[in-house]
């Protein structure tokens, strides 16, 4: 699908660097990248890029995101406060194939100090190629979903 070839990515001035790299990968294999900051090492806040990606997956815009911290966590954190985002932190190839086989994770997120721009690679083709198993996951995706609408009411 065209519209699966899109993605929204950000990073806090941790991940600004690998962002980058991220982002040049994506467009060689025909990527349409919305990169929503930031764009340079200046000290920032990563709930504001968090939020962004966040967002705009979570309104449609954007079928995933990909997002960029120091340890990949609190993008994370502050990513799955927006209602209907599953984000999750990959630093290895069997997390990134399991929080998109069994988490359907719409976010992936990524630790600049922990893994090197080739394993970041890596980690991103594997997400990326990865499909949602369905099945059982789909019913443990739905009681996420179900503990979400709870606390937003």
């Amino acid at each position: 699908m065209e519209s699966e070839k899109r993605l929204v990515i950000g990073a806090d001035h941790a991940g600004f660097k690998l962002k980058q790299d991220l982002v040049e990968h994506l467009k060689k294999k025909g990527y349409d990248i919305q990169d929503v900051g930031t764009f340079d090492e200046t000290s920032v806040d990563y709930p504001d890029y968090a939020e962004k990606v966040g967002r705009r997956v979570a309104e449609g815009a954007f079928p995933k995101g990909v997002l960029v911290c120091g340890s990949g966590a609190g993008v994370s954190i502050a990513a799955n406060k927006i209602q209907g985002i599953r984000a999750a932190t990959a630093n290895d190839i069997e997390s990134a194939k399991l929080i998109r086989a069994h988490n359907d994770a719409n976010v992936l997120t990524i630790g600049s100090r922990l893994v090197d721009t080739e394993m970041a690679l890596r980690i991103l083709d594997t997400w990326l190629e990865t499909e949602f198993e369905g099945g059982r996951h789909q019913r443990r995706v739905e009681k996420i979903t179900k503990i979400e609408m709870k606390e937003r009411s």
